[in-house]
């Protein structure tokens, strides 16, 4: 069964073993690094240094097997009304079994219950087909931003 729970700094090792290269990396990360790789202190630092915001929320993915998946959650607005996933990972190993769908249902519930907001978004690239079908599987529709953030990666934009 599929549960869901604060990242644990000795989660960052494990989740990074499936980051198995740069352009998977900028697509789980984007810009929020300026390096690659890196390494699990990298992560606890980037991440301890957000959670003093108290508008961040790392959040690991289990099941009877250990870690499996890793995302965040991070308001986007001061009335804290507003929830941005993001962060999305799954186990390589996993992949296409489901665990992204149930993960990210288990967050939205968590988002919408536990901190109560009012609207929940995340993004996805474009070249990250199936990442999006893994959101529109668990809820989420596309819309129309009236400017499209880009991000070049290895030469692609």
């Amino acid at each position: 069964m599929l549960k869901l729970r604060p990242f644990r700094p000795s989660d960052a090792a494990i989740i990074l073993t499936w980051v198995k290269d740069e352009v998977v990396f900028r697509k789980w990360v984007a810009d929020r690094y300026d390096h690659y790789p890196i390494t699990p202190e990298d992560m606890i630092i980037h991440y301890d240094v957000l959670r003093k915001s108290h508008c961040f929320y790392p959040m690991t993915a289990v099941d009877d097997s250990g870690v499996v998946g890793h995302l965040i959650l991070r308001y986007t607005d001061e009335d804290k009304k507003t929830l941005r996933l993001g962060f999305i990972i799954v186990d390589d190993s996993k992949r296409s079994m489901g665990y992204g769908r149930a993960m990210v249902e288990l967050t939205v519930k968590y988002g919408f219950d536990v901190l109560k907001a009012d609207k929940i978004t995340l993004g996805v690239f474009e070249n990250n087909e199936n990442a999006h079908c893994c959101y529109q599987a668990a809820g989420f529709r596309d819309i129309k931003l009236e400017r499209t953030e880009t991000y070049s990666v290895l030469g692609e934009e």
